[in-house]
């Protein structure tokens, strides 16, 4: 764990749960692509650096999850670097309660606000600053979180965040985090098209060809919608249809996992709501859900 990982003459990767892209512009400018999920990680990160003689120039969030920024208070008092972050990425950065906030749709107890949902707050500029590094391709990559990105480095190396996760991931976890359904697809069809020299994805492995890992989570997504359809044969309230996913996927329930994979059944009622495959009604002072149609996608 934390290995320094090379993919090309000027990147790198940390191997840690949510991969750190490492960029050497030259022995002045290194860029990181997040930061890991806490303290520690950024001590970690920043041993591998000064083990390098590499000076911390600025960090690139690809989205503000506490996975992908928590070390960005710790390195950032220790360099002096600079932040960049994007659109809606950038308040959750700045104010980090607004993840569980999110997460939890109202204020989030003390169960909720730890690391894990929950980093410190950094300083962040946005990508469209004039200290942005110019070399640097931002991808948009909405879906997974409100306007993640992704970045690719100049010799075609491409740091993909949260936007595919590992066959083991989402057989494991079954229902992967996503804020927009219907955005998430987009992103995995042009994710699908794009040409690179590699591919490193936050979690799931480097490769120089991800079209069929993209396509196995496009069937997930899939997947767990029509789970979702085939659960709502009858008029169901919120917490039934969770229940049934979470008794459905051999889910284990906690408070962190109540709020994230709630969310993302939320998301999924919504984005099928849209396309006209669920109806809601009121009822007994209850919102109930009830698919409209039973064929497939």
């Amino acid at each position: 764990m934390y290995e320094l990982v090379q993919v090309s003459e000027k990147c790198y990767y940390i191997n840690c749960p949510a991969k750190i892209g490492v960029y050497v512009a030259d022995k002045e400018h290194v860029y990181l692509v997040d930061s890991g999920n806490d303290k520690d990680a950024g001590k970690k990160v920043k041993q591998i650096l000064d083990k390098n003689g590499w000076h911390l120039t600025a960090i690139l969030n690809t989205h503000s999850n506490a996975d992908h920024i928590g070390g960005n208070r710790y390195l950032q008092g220790q360099t002096g670097c600079k932040i960049f972050s994007g659109g809606i990425e950038s308040a959750f950065t700045k104010y980090p309660v607004l993840e569980p906030s999110f997460l939890y749709g109202g204020y989030p107890c003390k169960d909720l606000r730890h690391k894990f949902l929950m980093a410190q707050e950094s300083n962040v500029m946005d990508f469209s600053e004039e200290n942005f590094p110019k070399e640097i391709k931002v991808i948009p990559l909405p879906g997974h979180f409100f306007d993640m990105v992704g970045f690719c480095m100049p010799d075609g190396v491409v740091f993909l965040a949260d936007c595919i996760s590992s066959r083991e991931t989402l057989e494991k976890y079954a229902v992967s985090f996503i804020y927009d359904v219907g955005a998430y697809l987009e992103t995995l069809d042009m994710v699908e098209g794009i040409k690179a020299t590699m591919f490193v994805p936050a979690h799931a492995k480097a490769s120089a060809d991800i079209k069929e890992l993209v396509r196995y989570n496009r069937d997930k997504v899939f997947e767990v919608a029509e789970r979702i359809l085939s659960i709502c044969g009858e008029p169901l309230h919120f917490e039934r249809i969770l229940q049934k996913v979470f008794k459905g996927y051999g889910l284990s329930m906690n408070f962190e996992q109540y709020v994230l994979v709630g969310s993302t059944v939320r998301s999924y009622l919504s984005w099928l709501k849209d396309t006209g495959k669920m109806e809601i009604m009121f009822q007994d002072s209850m919102l109930l859900w009830q698919r409209t149609i039973s064929q497939g996608f």
